[in-house]
């Protein structure tokens, strides 16, 4: 059968994970922090006996998109959107720390503050947890200051910092999940100069028309291989038929 056949093929298949990644990118278009994924396809020569004159496809996720999406104003006390780079720093399920930029902030009935996915934010002793009040205050360096209730209009205590950090991208990985995490494990320093606006959420930073020019493009891409599968197999045939003729 003709090489030519495994080399659609494989194109095929790689194209459909490009076009996984762009589908996950266009599906999150709405979601709030979200970073986009870049897709990447190599060219990796086949290794073997005979000359090195076939070369098959790898397509792989190396890096997500860290440019800033847009923001939103919600008017609400408890949503902070990071302005330029930052990210909030979380609790995971197995106690590791992992960063994101969504700023949609609540509280457990136990005084706990969390993102809108249910992790614990990390302040200067480990997470967050807030007595009963009656307001609260986001600072633009994180600080979270409250009025305790039967207090005045004026008395505002602060209680805690959320843990803003500022790691190189190149040292962060995405999980599946969509945190963030640094690629040895450890845990970042708390940065100073991240700032935080409350009142507004950050937008997801997909670009919809790029992602849906992008399907497109993958889509033709994939009924490309497919038509050179189709004519190495009518060649193998023709090749068969002409073998028997002889």
């Amino acid at each position: 059968m003709d090489k030519a056949l495994y080399v659609g093929m494989n194109a095929a298949s790689q194209n459909m994970m490009a076009q996984a990644i762009n589908a996950n990118n266009l599906a999150n278009a709405s979601t709030t922090g979200f970073r986009s994924d870049f897709a990447q396809t190599m060219a990796l020569q086949v290794v073997g006996d005979g000359y090195k004159s076939r070369a098959y496809s790898q397509t792989e996720s190396p890096t997500s998109d860290f440019a800033q999406g847009p923001l939103r104003q919600t008017g609400r006390d408890m949503d902070v959107a990071i302005e330029g780079d930052g990210w909030i720093a979380v609790l995971t399920a197995d106690g590791s720390e992992a960063f994101t930029r969504t700023g949609e902030l609540s509280l457990t009935p136990f005084g706990e503050l969390i993102t809108g996915n249910g992790l614990p934010v990390l302040g200067n002793a480990g997470p967050i947890a807030l007595p009963p009040f009656e307001k609260l205050e986001i600072g633009g360096d994180g600080t979270l200051s409250i009025r305790e209730l039967g207090q005045g209009a004026q008395v505002m205590s602060v209680l805690d910092r959320i843990k803003l950090v500022n790691p190189d991208v190149q040292d962060l990985v995405k999980g599946e999940d969509g945190l963030f995490r640094r690629r040895d494990g450890e845990f970042e320093i708390a940065d100073g100069n991240v700032r935080v606006v409350s009142g507004y959420l950050e937008g997801s930073n997909v670009n919809v028309v790029d992602a849906m020019v992008e399907m497109i493009s993958l889509t033709r891409n994939y009924e490309l291989n497919i038509k050179l599968m189709q004519t190495a197999q009518r060649n193998s045939e023709v090749s068969s038929q002409l073998l028997q003729i002889q």
